[in-house]
């Protein structure tokens, strides 16, 4: 009798899983917003740069937060900047939560900008706290495999074939990819790619880094010509590069000899823990992104302790200015274009 049962249960239990997998986006997906609403998001990390943005905006007669919305523990600002619609949202510190929350932010809300402001540490040398960078790409840093060393060849590791696939990959991209890291590994550490998919794809594919909108790179290099000489407390004017790479990854970067592999490999200027996966997430739902990231420590290129927590604040300050400035341009763009 049981052996009668099992084979018409498990036929009603493929019909079952077979029938939904016709189900359409439509009715498990996110939500769909019309073309006519376009909000730009300002995102932060962390306390210390979302208290800086809500200090600036509080100050401003145009800004102003009209309602306050908690989505899974997550508390989304919204409100307008000289008339036109914003959100303002902290993503928790590092990749997972960036990720998590922008994604969330994005099937929840009618974003078609984000602008991330915060913090990080100078890969570059000649950068100091206070100083910002505004980096052209973004690339994933400890997306890793960690090898064994081999018995039979002093310092060498002992790699499972498929990433000798994938060096041989990697190595034929610098031919033709001026921005393809150079890959080499770090101790028993072994840089990897992550593989991403959108629509439009068939498969996923290995992504070295996500590139910035253009058109609000060109918005930044506006603000920059319009917007006061940001200095620090001190008075000291401060230094801002836009272009060039920086890396994100899920640890707190202190370490001098690390800190050159990311310079060597990467080419990169600053180091944090959001930025790409806030740009894969974008890139995925074709958003348009920008990162502002404002120096706070020297990501263990300093003499002993590391005085993020020192300069965190100050920090926030200049890159919210610029991030204002940006904020303007964006504003005057979009209502040129609905003028027009």
């Amino acid at each position: 009798m049981y052996k009668m049962l099992k084979l018409p249960m498990l036929f009603v239990f493929i019909f079952q899983c077979t029938s939904l997998s016709f189900a359409s986006e439509a009715e498990y997906g996110p939500r769909s917003f019309s073309e006519t609403e376009k909000w730009t998001a300002v995102v932060a990390a962390y306390e210390p740069e979302i208290q800086a943005i809500d200090r600036a905006f509080a100050q401003m007669d145009d800004a102003k937060i009209d309602r306050v919305v908690t989505i899974k523990g997550v508390k989304y600002q919204l409100g307008t900047y000289k008339k036109e619609p914003i959100i303002i949202f902290t993503t928790g510190v590092s990749i997972s939560n960036a990720a998590m929350t922008m994604q969330m932010a994005l099937d929840y809300f009618p974003i078609d900008k984000v602008v991330m402001m915060g913090i990080a540490g100078s890969v570059n040398p000649t950068f100091e706290p206070g100083d910002i960078a505004i980096p052209q790409r973004w690339y994933f840093h400890d997306e890793s495999l960690y090898a064994n060393p081999d018995p039979e060849a002093l310092g060498k590791h002992v790699l499972p074939e498929h990433h000798e696939k994938n060096l041989k990959v990697y190595k034929e991209r610098e031919k033709s990819d001026p921005h393809a890291p150079k890959y080499k590994n770090f101790e028993w550490m072994y840089p990897r790619e992550v593989a991403v998919i959108r629509d439009g794809w068939d498969v996923r594919k290995k992504t070295p880094y996500f590139t910035v909108s253009p058109n609000l790179l060109t918005l930044a290099k506006k603000a920059l010509l319009n917007i006061d000489t940001i200095k620090m407390p001190s008075g000291k004017p401060i230094k801002i590069r836009i272009g060039g790479n920086g890396v994100s990854g899920s640890v707190f970067v202190d370490n001098a000899k690390y800190r050159q592999w990311l310079s060597d490999v990467y080419a990169a200027q600053v180091a944090e823990m959001e930025s790409a996966a806030v740009g894969q997430v974008c890139f995925v739902n074709d958003v348009d992104w920008i990162i502002i990231r404002s120096i706070s420590d020297l990501a263990g290129g300093q003499k002993g302790k590391n005085e993020e927590n020192v300069f965190d604040a100050i920090a926030s300050g200049t890159g919210t200015k610029l991030m204002i400035g940006l904020l303007d341009e964006i504003v005057k763009s979009t209502q040129n274009n609905v003028a027009l």
